[in-house]
């Protein structure tokens, strides 16, 4: 599934997204999609398909490792499923509405996998911090290296 694209929407007074209709055939028109905490004070989108990759992903990382424990129990134990509804709407729930600061316009973004919602203002403040630095970290991450390697010069 390849996800592209950045949309601007508005959450409605009861706090329901409309995914608008090319975003949900890239998803393969589910009747629900799983809602959870990302990094960065936005909401990730998953479609059950998508969020079992993710899922297997981590499983390949050992009990020991403290940090995929962590993940998994801040991102599984607030993930929620929503259905979509007839008209394309999806209701985000209010914690995770409040957890990520998402006001009434918001911004849908394609992230390969998943889709990702911003508060608009946020999303407008994550673009001007980050994207002088398109170039550098278009290069690193085509640079194949290790786990603690230090990046090449």
């Amino acid at each position: 599934m390849l996800l592209t694209g950045t949309y601007q929407r508005t959450l409605d007074e009861k706090k329901r997204l409309v995914l608008p209709k090319k975003v949900r055939e890239a998803l393969g028109d589910p009747e629900s999609l799983f809602v959870a905490p990302g990094p960065d004070k936005c909401l990730w989108l998953h479609t059950g398909g998508e969020l079992e990759r993710l899922a297997t992903r981590l499983d390949d990382r050992p009990a020991t490792d403290a940090e995929a424990r962590l993940f998994r129990r801040l991102f599984f134990a607030q993930a929620e499923a929503v259905d979509v509804d007839r008209a394309g709407r999806i209701l985000l729930p209010d914690r995770l509405v409040a957890l990520a600061g998402i006001g009434h316009e918001v911004v849908l973004v394609g992230v390969r996998d998943h889709m990702e919602v911003w508060d608009a203002a946020q999303w407008e403040a994550y673009l001007r911090r980050h994207e002088s630095m398109f170039d550098q970290v278009a290069e690193e991450a085509f640079t194949t290296r290790q786990r603690g390697e230090s990046p090449q010069a």
